[in-house]
């Protein structure tokens, strides 16, 4: 059983890496299964279609999803700390994933749009139990994307966290 799971995650990886750094058209079964060392056997094993393929992957975006709320959670530098320190590309499993979904929901969508709300939607209900404060949660959560875009996008400027935090420390936050 565990071993496959571990070909069912290496499988997983695979179609995250190629749809990061190929794209949608790039993720063939047939590449997925070499980029994963797998045989195509063994991949339509775990996933019958590329559909299949797709949900697990958004499956699996979910469970990371859930562990990386709770983990915002109980963060010893609080939730909004831990959202701005999160909200660069660390080249996580779960940044890969991020990445890989919203590509999927770009072009297909297969629930990943859904997804992806609702991990934002997630986020935000820390940071506004948090704070306490809707307007203030949003506007975090506008600056967590702007340096996640920066930072994947290559724009980001080394001190943007630094300015964020000496503005939000002016506001007492």
């Amino acid at each position: 059983m565990a071993e496959e799971r571990s070909t069912r995650d290496r499988v997983l990886d695979a179609f995250e890496r190629l749809l990061v750094g190929a794209g949608s058209r790039a993720a063939t079964l047939d590449a997925v299964a070499a980029e994963a060392g797998v045989s195509k056997g063994g991949l339509l094993y775990h996933f019958h279609s590329r559909e299949a393929l797709v949900d697990g992957m958004v499956e699996r975006l979910r469970e990371q999803a859930a562990r990386d709320v709770e983990l915002m959670r109980s963060a010893e530098q609080g939730p909004v700390g831990f959202y701005l320190e999160t909200s660069v590309d660390t080249g996580s499993d779960f940044d890969r994933a991020l990445i890989a979904a919203s590509r999927i929901a770009q072009e297909h969508d297969h629930g990943a749009r859904t997804a992806l709300a609702d991990i934002r939607d997630a986020w935000f209900g820390v940071l506004n139990e948090h704070l306490g404060d809707e307007a203030l949660a949003r506007t975090i959560q506008l600056i967590g994307d702007g340096l996640y875009f920066d930072d994947t996008t290559g724009l980001g400027s080394p001190d943007a966290l630094g300015h964020v935090r000496k503005v939000l420390g002016r506001l007492g936050h």
